[in-house]
């Protein structure tokens, strides 16, 4: 039995009962897991993610600036009936599922062409740290990637 609760920039609760292995599907995500953090406009953007267990890994961000937090998202990614779906929850919000479309050893791209922004979530690991991006249509309709450079947190 499950209970399920969401932080993109943002927490997710679960609770599992009797899960403590790793799903096959999941194991090849286990690179982003870590405390993740990088400056941006006199504030600090950070994120942290468990690594997985069972079928899903989860996720908290937030924004903090002049010590006051601007933004926080729940986050997870899950296996749903043979899926890997990243689901977000910016503000403690409804949940926004992206579901993967392409991964490899080290990145995975999540993508939701309904969802009016963004419309993709990507997360790469590199030799710095970690590098997300989430990409969609501007007001004028081209292509708007917001990047996000993070380095492992002190």
């Amino acid at each position: 039995m499950r209970t399920l609760k969401l932080l993109a920039l943002g927490t997710l609760v679960v609770c599992t009962t009797g899960a403590t292995a790793e799903s096959p599907a999941m194991v090849g995500l286990d690179w982003l897991a870590g405390h993740w953090c990088m400056e941006s406009g006199g504030g600090l953007i950070e994120e942290h993610w468990l690594s997985s267990r069972g079928d899903l890994m989860l996720g908290v961000g937030r924004t903090v600036k002049g010590g006051k937090t601007m933004n926080f998202e729940f986050m997870r990614i899950e296996r749903v009936a043979g899926s890997t779906n990243f689901i977000a929850q910016p503000q403690g919000g409804a949940p926004t599922v992206f579901r993967m479309t392409a991964s490899g050893v080290d990145w995975a791209r999540f993508e939701n062409p309904k969802h009016d922004f963004p419309k993709r979530v990507e997360y790469r690991r590199t030799p710095q740290g970690l590098h997300a991006e989430i990409a969609g249509p501007g007001i004028d309709r081209k292509e708007v990637v917001e990047s996000f450079e993070y380095r492992a947190c002190d």
